[in-house]
């Protein structure tokens, strides 16, 4: 008999309408089950190659700063999350010692719970926000790369830079649908101490299936904008840019 549900495969990446040969799945749907869960896994425990990623950036004309975590392993970065929300005592010194102090945009990257996102994906969408901040004449800090930092670690290092906006791209945690997912969190004010309430999410940044670089690069920096403006983000600031950009009906009377 023929699953109902077949026919809406091509919508999602979903495991749905597997198809059974007797009390279990098919071979074909259990092989590619494991394939997926061994990406995975091996999304989480790759370490990031986070030197060569500062040269590509170099090599795009960009400035970028390595800090740390006191963390030392993917094992201990998985038992211990609040230690991914701090920098080390190094770091901490290198950004005191930086002068400045007045960006619009701190950009942070990390490759939280997905090396392979931030590999895959981490150096197009910079390119895309850079480009977008430019345009817009925000001015951003050096881009601060840190292995095995949390969400969190963007409130220290935006607020440590002088920033208006925190802007933290991360590797999402990986499913089975999806190992390689960026995820962009914007924070008004960046401060120690500041809730996840306070935050703006962009999420499943990952072409062609998921969100592309520049329309992720569109929405961060229209979140931006508006926080500076009404100086808000999280609970408080919507996303309310496909509504702006939508046409407007025409007025009565001038129907064809």
């Amino acid at each position: 008999m023929t699953d109902p549900w077949f026919a809406l495969r091509r919508f999602t990446q979903a495991r749905i309408a597997l198809g059974r040969a007797g009390h279990a799945v098919p071979t074909e749907a259990l092989l590619d089950f494991q394939l997926a869960h061994a990406r995975a896994r091996d999304a989480v425990h790759f370490p990031w190659n986070v030197e060569r990623f500062a040269e590509d950036l170099r090599a795009m004309g960009l400035e970028s700063l390595i800090l740390r975590t006191p963390i030392r392993s993917r094992g201990e970065y998985l038992r211990r999350p609040d230690r991914g929300r701090t920098l080390d005592a190094e770091s901490r010194r290198r950004l005191d010692d930086l002068e400045g102090g007045d960006a619009d945009v701190a950009l942070i990257v990390t490759n939280g719970l997905s090396s392979t996102a931030v590999e895959r994906h981490g150096l197009s969408l910079l390119e895309a926000v850079v480009a977008c901040c430019r345009s817009r004449r925000l001015r951003i800090g050096p881009i601060a790369l840190v292995e095995n930092g949390r969400v969190a670690l963007s409130d220290e290092i935006g607020h440590a830079l002088g920033a208006r906006v925190a802007v933290i791209v991360v590797g999402e945690r990986p499913g089975l649908s999806a190992a390689d997912s960026l995820g962009v969190y914007l924070t008004y004010a960046p401060r120690p101490g500041n809730t996840d309430a306070r935050r703006n999410c962009i999420s499943n940044i990952r072409p062609p299936e998921g969100l592309s670089y520049e329309t992720a690069a569109a929405k961060v920096i229209y979140l931006a904008e508006e926080a500076i403006r009404r100086r808000i983000s999280g609970v408080d600031l919507k996303d309310e840019q496909d509504a702006a950009l939508a046409p407007s009906p025409e007025p009565p009377g001038l129907e064809r």
